[in-house]
């Protein structure tokens, strides 16, 4: 068997992983920052992706913690196999802190940067995507999350976190009107107005109304 095969396979197996970082790190912030209020509405009309990202949102430890442990494990895997590659070419001495030095670097651009700053500002092109793999792989590994969630929302409980339901987010008032005005041209100005006018409507008084009969 050729001597190079088993390096080359390493190199394939680590390039795999960095993917998968990847992978893990972009559906991380894909999730969280989606927009609730379009995910809902999409849910509601019977879209079945919406519908899949809605039920693993709804338990964000769940969710973040079979992200996290998935992520981790590819990292770990990674940095075992770069070192590895590294004491292969630098010896026994230097490979190991090239291999982190390197693979820091790698991961930090390519597993990390890169991929999260995308879903930042396309999270749809990556949440819907990514919940097909998130749900089978929670499934998979639900013994293993459930136990990491345990001891994380007890720790939580401690600091005052009573419930990790994700409920999504109520608006004010105030808030709503922000909503309202930020909509930008996906509603007219004299549709703004008029929305507005009705979140002012129970401020308003008979007088304000009326119109003198004469």
């Amino acid at each position: 068997m050729n001597d190079d095969f088993p390096l080359g396979l390493l190199f394939g197996l680590l390039l795999l992983l960095i993917c998968l970082s990847a992978f893990f790190s972009s559906s991380e912030t894909g999730m969280m920052s989606i927009n609730r209020y379009r995910l809902s509405h999409r849910a509601g009309g019977g879209e079945g992706r919406a519908q899949r990202v809605m039920r693993l949102l709804g338990r964000p430890d769940r969710l973040i913690g079979v992200i996290l442990i998935g992520n981790n494990f590819v990292n770990n895997l990674a940095a075992s196999i770069a070192t590895i590659i590294a004491i292969h070419f630098f010896g026994d001495v230097t490979g190991p802190a090239v291999a982190t030095t390197l693979l820091t670097i790698v991961i930090l651009i390519f597993a990390e940067v890169t991929p999260k700053t995308y879903a930042a500002v396309k999270p749809d092109r990556i949440a819907y995507p990514a919940s097909l793999i998130l749900e089978p792989l929670l499934k998979v590994l639900y013994p293993l999350v459930w136990l990491v969630n345990a001891i994380s929302n007890g720790l939580l409980r401690l600091l005052g976190v009573k419930s990790i339901e994700g409920d999504g987010d109520n608006l004010t008032r105030d808030e709503l009107r922000t909503v309202v005005h930020e909509a930008g041209p996906l509603i007219p100005r004299r549709h703004q107005a008029m929305l507005v006018s009705i979140l002012d409507l129970e401020n308003v008084t008979v007088n304000d109304i009326m119109v003198p009969r004469h």
